[in-house]
């Protein structure tokens, strides 16, 4: 358990911003699923378990300053630092207004320069020593700004993940690396992926600093980031945490996840589910009511609706413009 050095228990706007966002992170990602199965959009790559560890995260981060590094799951974190509904939906549907590729690249490929929201690739952990690059740009410019980046259990195992940890420990770079620990990589269970206890006993033989955290607890993992997020900015270098959870979904639209685990263990798994345990906090806080609950929803409906309207609607990317982005252009010199 982290030491509760920055409690966010009495922080009731806080706590009702991050159910909210978690909520429309929830209600985004089953709003795909219908729209992939009446075979509107092609593809979902779900976020749905991981909203907690995400949202709480994103909230110990400086939304003006840090960079994130976000892999493919990372609904919530790109909803906090600054993706609207309607940009989620656009790029769902591969629309020309689609804010990170125009169209042209798939789901979940999250970017979004204003908001420092850095391009991701569909090869997994190519985002880890990226995040180390952007943390030594930090360090050389001394800018008090630290990188994010996130990732899977299983692109633990990845070469990039070595790499990016260990510059990161030799330089004492200001970058928090997050594995959201799923429990699944595809359809390998983590007992069959690595032989060490945890993840984040990994930290040491990079000389960093490794927790461990419930991804189901909001607070607990706010509360890590934001200890790291300030080791950071005092010179202390990197850290490795580890958050678990349970991939609620499976692994992609296009995955049959009950050839390697079965209906009962996802039934089991739900009912811990982090989102669930949030909203019976904050009722029992009483910061957050049946009433107040009901019209949050409502109000999330019609975002999701809207969104969903206007990107059904939007047109594709011209044709012509196919060019674009691929090749550099001449410039006026």
């Amino acid at each position: 358990m982290v030491n509760q050095t920055y409690s966010l228990e009495n922080d009731k706007d806080t706590l009702l911003a991050m159910y909210r966002e978690m909520l429309l992170a929830r209600r985004i990602d089953e709003r795909m699923w219908l729209l992939n199965r009446s075979g509107s959009i092609p593809f979902v790559v779900s976020c749905q378990g991981q909203e907690v560890m995400q949202i709480a995260a994103s909230f110990a981060l400086n939304k003006e300053r840090d960079y994130v590094l976000p892999y493919y799951r990372d609904l919530g974190v790109v909803i906090h630092f600054g993706m609207t509904t309607r940009e989620i939906f656009l790029q769902a549907y591969a629309k020309g207004e689609d804010p990170n590729s125009g169209g042209r690249q798939m789901p979940s490929h999250f970017s979004q320069k204003q908001n420092r929201i850095v391009t991701g690739s569909s090869p997994v952990t190519t985002q880890v020593p990226h995040a180390a690059g952007f943390a030594l740009a930090a360090k050389m410019e001394k800018n008090p700004a630290v990188s994010f980046v996130t990732l899977g259990e299983g692109s633990s195992n990845q070469g990039d993940f070595h790499e990016g940890l260990n510059f990161a420990g030799v330089h004492k770079l200001p970058v928090i690396f997050m594995v959201e620990n799923n429990k699944y990589a595809i359809s390998v269970p983590l007992n069959k992926q690595v032989a060490c206890e945890n993840i984040s006993d990994r930290a040491i033989g990079y000389g960093i600093k490794g927790i461990k955290v419930d991804g189901n607890e909001a607070i607990e993992v706010y509360e890590a980031v934001k200890q790291a997020h300030q080791r950071a900015l005092n010179g202390e270098g990197a850290t490795l945490i580890e958050a678990v959870s349970y991939r609620l979904t499976p692994h992609s639209s296009d995955d049959d996840d009950m050839t390697y685990r079965t209906k009962d263990e996802v039934t089991n798994e739900k009912s811990k589910d982090g989102i669930v345990r949030f909203q019976n906090f904050l009722f029992e806080k009483g910061y957050l009511t049946e009433t107040i609950n009901d019209d949050l929803e409502a109000e999330i409906k019609k975002e999701i609706n809207d969104a969903t309207e206007y990107a059904e609607n939007a047109p594709y990317a011209d044709a012509s413009t196919i060019n674009n982005y691929v090749y550099g252009e001449k410039g006026d010199h």
